[in-house]
């Protein structure tokens, strides 16, 4: 993964496959930063997400909302995979692994269905996730530094 994908805004609407799949990456190589301030300013000042069962307006209650997840969710690794697009929208499975503040980790597994304003920032992100139980020698995905 680099952190050479064009900016959120360059990558607008309607989406073919190649600007799907930059986006995706894009969105991957955010996450994976573990930076609250840099993933939000993929969203809209008033993007609309559900995450599981929480559900978030604003630029700002995205912030705080990452805060907290990185703050709970060590060692954050990510992988997000293009399951499908059309028009303003782009929908991805992806997988992440953590470990929480008693050692134990987990692999996430879910779906995301995203719409983008017309400028190329996400306006709505819904989120469906479940967590396993793994072994430390079952991980996938490595850990990368912040």
């Amino acid at each position: 993964m680099t952190d050479t994908a064009p900016a959120p805004t360059v990558l607008r609407p309607p989406f073919t496959r190649e600007t799907a799949l930059a986006k995706v990456q894009a969105a991957e190589d955010a996450w994976n930063s573990r930076d609250p301030e840099r993933i939000a300013l993929a969203y809209t000042p008033d993007t609309r997400w559900r995450n599981r069962s929480e559900f978030l307006t604003g630029r700002e209650a995205v912030k705080a909302f990452l805060k907290r997840k990185f703050a709970h969710e060590l060692d954050y690794r990510l992988a997000k995979e293009l399951w499908a697009f059309g028009g303003a929208r782009i929908s991805v499975r992806f997988e992440y692994e953590w470990r929480d503040g008693a050692g134990q980790w987990w692999r996430s597994h879910g779906n995301e269905q995203w719409e983008f304003a017309d400028d190329g920032l996400m306006a709505r992100r819904d989120a469906s996730i479940n967590d396993v139980p793994i072994r430390a020698d079952e991980r996938r995905l490595g850990v990368s530094p912040p």
